[in-house]
């Protein structure tokens, strides 16, 4: 497995906003999972962790015009790009 982890910050009352907009998006080939995380220390911040099933449909989706078009659209509720870390899932518990 394969995936991202995005740190990023929202506009000030865009949470809800980026939410609703999240839970439209679908999910995309070889996605295998996505979380986000609510900082303690600042709400505005919030990390994104999306798991593929391997690197090749992580990266056919990070050049699709599709996933380009998406990230456009998010971009509108934060305050900045996300500041990204790419990298082998060495290990999935539950």
């Amino acid at each position: 497995m394969y995936g991202t982890v995005a740190r990023m910050r929202i506009k000030p009352n865009a949470e809800q906003k980026l939410m609703a907009w999240s839970q439209q998006q679908p999910v995309v080939a070889g996605q295998v999972a996505t979380f986000v995380y609510r900082s303690d220390n600042d709400p505005r911040e919030i990390w994104l962790s999306v798991v593929f099933e391997s690197k090749e449909a992580y990266v056919a989706n990070a050049n699709s015009p599709d996933q380009n078009e998406r990230f456009m659209q998010m971009m509108q509720y934060l305050e900045a790009e996300p500041e990204w870390h790419d990298g082998e899932v060495i290990y999935a518990g539950s």
